[in-house]
């Protein structure tokens, strides 16, 4: 490895250099000391990265070329040193870059790298950014409707000498008389003239709207006594927007609050990805960094803004028209959306600001509405289980049941919710952005090119798959083939595609429990790389990097770790409730509802439960958040759920330990699968778990 960046470390930071990137062509001045990596964010180029910029996933490489490049006089020493992660990162496949043609004396990893010279930086085809697939449609769902906001038409009795009322007067009166013809007929009582409140633009804005539609104004109500918008004559156009912050996609849902039709929905990444892909790195960059909290804060409400300007202009909604909206994140997101600090949240005892329900004005916090609308945030539970998990909780009503429910939202950081109408218990865990395709040597995220689906003969070793963006399964079908001329579409493997690949290799042998390989079986896909044990899943002439692509070794240990967090959760909701298994699993959340079930349970990521009792039900989040935004009593709901369900925190929990290292086995070391007992190889007890359970 050749010395990197030794000559231009001394460039000073009020310095300023040209950047060209190809093959995009993209270029622009970058100011000395700005990393590769933010360079091309800046300039619209878009590198992979799921690690939040510290050197463990190596998605990012890109390669210094050396010489003169249209009046640009590049060179890999115009970049900074070498930091030890990622020569490590670099060295220890060295042999990997060069059969990928990849000069390992120009290769860097962009998030590393910093600019301290001129530069023209190629971006490999493999470290290219692919638009996620974002999937959080909103489902078919009956909702009672009850906005917490109301639209009343008002005719006015013109003020005359005789009747010289003020117009607030006047419209207080007028309104409270409305109200209690249109309401009338059932269980609601209306308010004191006197406890009508008007937003003060709404009185400065009064007297004119009220004399240039005659007399007649249509007035917008927020709970039944605060007024918060103003026009004049007849207007019907009443909107919200339920959103939910999830930390790798923020989807919002347009809805028309008179009928509680979804007129729209929307979806993107959530910005904020660019400083670390889960819910630790994010608090880390807070606390690291003078100006983290606004700069993260910023970062969500501005990607917000231009997520509902688009989705409104497509409808042909006017902003003004939306008057309120409500907000769902785990208690991470909904902190750094608020712009309240994480600071005490991140470490022992893990206490949020508030667990309560905030009512803010849009105004307050920027967002691109009504300025007079409400934000709606829902209450949280515990340390990590924010307004997310109540949102599912009132989708989902675990708490108005007689069996035994167990639900899974499963994301960088999964929230389990366990019990009946008898009474709820609660928690969370991290699980990494394995399942994100972080820490996984060619995972991705749910992209164009990514493997999907997988299975794999149990006879022939060989394996077939779904890749996203082509018809059939490959590598035999049609599309596959002729993509294979010019080199095939696969660029690696997404979440659900990881979990099929490990549990199809534990059901035919190629790895045991433990997640060993089999060192013994005839199969070339089976072979020891540069990086140890790995079965190959594409040869390099099925994909676009000019790459095999195999799961490794470490790949498994990443997979066995995050299920083993998740399962132990689940197992000791379980123990907290008294019951060994629950009646009915449901799978919350993007990821969950496109895992297959069966090779969850193979994997053990979730309990032993008959399958036909497992469930995906949809961003069931995104819909309690809409459930909460038509229906006021619902808010009410969640907030009293969240003051009265259990919280368990795994870290104090002292058989955290033993059950995690127990979980790490394929499917556990210990639980009987009764519901997938024909699907697994019986390996017989382990020897290790009774040593675990009795150290003594």
């Amino acid at each position: 490895m050749s010395s990197i960046g030794q000559t231009m470390d001394k460039a000073t930071p009020t310095e300023s250099f040209t950047l060209v990137f190809q093959p995009s062509g993209a270029r622009g001045k970058v100011e000395a000391g700005t990393s590769i990596r933010r360079a091309a964010t800046a300039l619209g180029v878009e590198i992979e990265s799921i690690c939040a910029d510290v050197a463990t996933c190596g998605k990012c490489r890109v390669l210094i070329e050396d010489g003169q490049f249209g009046g640009i006089d590049s060179s890999p020493d115009h970049a900074s040193s070498m930091r030890s992660t990622e020569e490590l990162w670099i060295t220890r496949r060295t042999n990997t870059w060069r059969t990928m043609g990849l000069d390992p004396d120009r290769l860097r990893l962009s998030c590393q790298a910093e600019v301290q010279g001129h530069m023209v930086v190629f971006v490999p085809e493999s470290s290219r950014g692919n638009r996620q697939i974002i999937r959080k449609a909103a489902t078919d769902r009956h909702i009672d409707i009850h906005p917490a906001v109301r639209r009343y038409y008002l005719e006015l009795e013109p003020a005359t000498l005789a009747d010289p009322l003020g117009d607030v007067e006047r419209v207080s009166l007028s309104l409270v008389a409305a109200m209690s013809r249109i309401h009338g007929d059932i269980d609601w009582v209306a308010p004191e003239v006197n406890d009508i409140r008007f937003d003060f633009h709404v009185i400065r804005a009064m007297g004119d709207a009220i004399r240039e539609g005659d007399w007649k104004v249509s007035l917008t109500v927020w709970q039944g006594h605060r007024v918060i918008d103003i026009r004049s004559g007849y207007s019907e156009e009443l909107y919200g927007i339920a959103v939910d912050i999830g930390s790798t996609a923020i989807a919002i849902y347009i809805c028309d609050l008179a009928t509680g039709e979804v007129i729209g929905t929307d979806s993107m990444m959530n910005p904020q990805t660019v400083f670390g892909d889960d819910i630790m790195s994010r608090m880390a960059y807070e606390n690291l960094h003078e100006d983290g909290l606004a700069t993260l804060h910023d970062s969500v409400t501005s990607g917000l803004n231009k997520l509902i300007t688009r989705a409104l202009r497509s409808k042909r909604i006017n902003a003004t028209d939306v008057h309120e909206i409500t907000v769902v994140g785990n208690t991470t997101m909904q902190h750094l959306f608020l712009g309240i600090s994480t600071k005490y949240l991140g470490t022992m005892p893990f206490v949020p600001t508030s667990h309560r329900a905030f009512d803010i004005k849009a105004r307050d916090l920027g967002i691109a509405i009504n300025p007079s609308a409400n934000v709606h945030v829902l209450p949280s539970a515990g340390s990590f289980v924010g307004g997310d998990a109540m949102a599912v909780v009132i989708a989902e009503e675990p708490h108005k049941q007689e069996e035994n429910l167990l639900i899974i939202d499963i994301g960088t950081n999964a929230e389990l919710i366990a019990g009946n109408r008898d009474g709820l218990v609660c928690t969370s865990t991290p699980m990494g952005p394995a399942f994100e395709g972080a820490h996984i040597e060619y995972g991705m995220r749910a992209a164009d090119g990514a493997i999907e689906k997988l299975e794999i003969d149990s006879e022939s070793l060989e394996p077939r798959y779904k890749v996203i963006g082509i018809e059939g399964w490959g590598p035999d079908n049609l599309g596959v083939e002729d993509s294979m001329k010019e080199g095939g579409p696969v660029k690696g493997l997404c979440g659900s595609a990881i979990i099929d690949a490990v549990a199809e290799m534990f059901r035919v042998g190629i790895i045991g429990a433990r997640g060993h390989f089999n060192p013994d079986l005839q199969s070339e896909r089976v072979r020891k790389g540069e990086l140890g044990w790995e079965y190959v899943i594409a040869w390099s002439g099925e994909t676009s990097i000019g790459r095999d692509i195999p799961v490794t070794l470490d790949d498994i240990r990443q997979i066995q770790l995050a299920k083993a967090a998740l399962y132990t959760a689940a197992h000791l909701l379980l123990r907290e409730l008294g019951i060994e298994a629950p009646d009915k699993i449901i799978l919350a959340g993007a990821f969950g509802t496109h895992i297959d079930k069966t090779k969850a349970m193979m994997l053990g990521m979730i309990p032993n439960c008959p399958l036909d009792r497992v469930f995906s039900v949809g961003n069931a989040a995104g819909d309690g958040a809409r459930i909460a935004l038509l229906n006021r009593h619902k808010r009410m709901e969640a907030q009293q759920i969240a003051r009265t369900i259990r919280r368990i925190e795994l870290p104090v929990d002292p058989d955290f330990q033993n059950e995690f290292i127990q979980a790490l086995n394929l499917p556990h070391m210990s639980h009987q699968f009764q519901a997938i007992a024909d699907l697994i190889p019986d390996h017989g007890p382990d020897p290790m778990a009774r040593r675990i359970r009795d150290p003594h």
